[in-house]
């Protein structure tokens, strides 16, 4: 299938850049959304329905045949939910309870066809080295962490922090890259 129209239903410079390097051309359309969890929602289904909001605010109107690729990333540790961070205290805290520890990263995406929509999700586990209070301190003050989820940027300043990853590394930048190129190309 060739798109006719991508649409990315996101304002993340990451994602932007992600399709980019996958070769692929994109208007970018930012969603006004509440990205909030709902109480006792689950992480897989708390990113897919924030996901599917994403792609269902944007408008087709003048775009005959357009594509909409919406997603939302989010850090999982236990049971706990981790979106961006409220403030630099925040952003310590989600670091210092990372550290040493394995969670997941979790990204729904959603793509709206002109026929049909679908949605998924992709988990990649993450285990961080431990951590000093003075690192942590010193990478909060960069403000890097304070519009990512968990806090942390594994592409940047925090790629020092991280021992391992066991699953996609795109989808812990934001966007599960080889998932999203299969769905929209039905490449298997």
């Amino acid at each position: 299938m060739k798109l006719m129209k991508l649409i990315l239903a996101s304002g993340s410079p990451r994602r932007s850049e992600l399709l980019r390097q996958a070769g692929l051309a994109f208007e970018v359309v930012v969603p006004d959304i509440d990205e909030a969890p709902r109480t006792g929602e689950m992480p897989g289904d708390f990113v897919c329905r924030t996901a599917r909001e994403k792609a269902e605010s944007i408008s087709t109107d003048g775009a005959d045949g357009a594509v909409i690729l919406a997603a939302d990333t989010a850090v999982v540790h236990g049971k706990r939910i981790l979106g961006k961070p409220k403030n630099a205290q925040d952003a310590a805290s989600m670091l210092w309870s990372l550290s040493d520890k394995t969670h997941e990263v979790m990204t729904g995406v959603c793509i709206r066809f002109p026929d049909r929509t679908e949605c998924f999700h992709v988990k990649t586990s993450v285990t961080f080295r431990a951590l000093s209070e003075e690192e942590i301190v010193r990478y909060v003050s960069t403000e890097e962490p304070m519009d990512k989820a968990g806090a942390y940027a594994i592409q940047s300043g925090a790629a020092k922090m991280v021992r391992r990853i066991d699953g996609s590394y795109s989808n812990v930048v934001g966007l599960p890259l080889c998932e999203v190129v299969e769905c929209l190309f039905g490449e298997h």
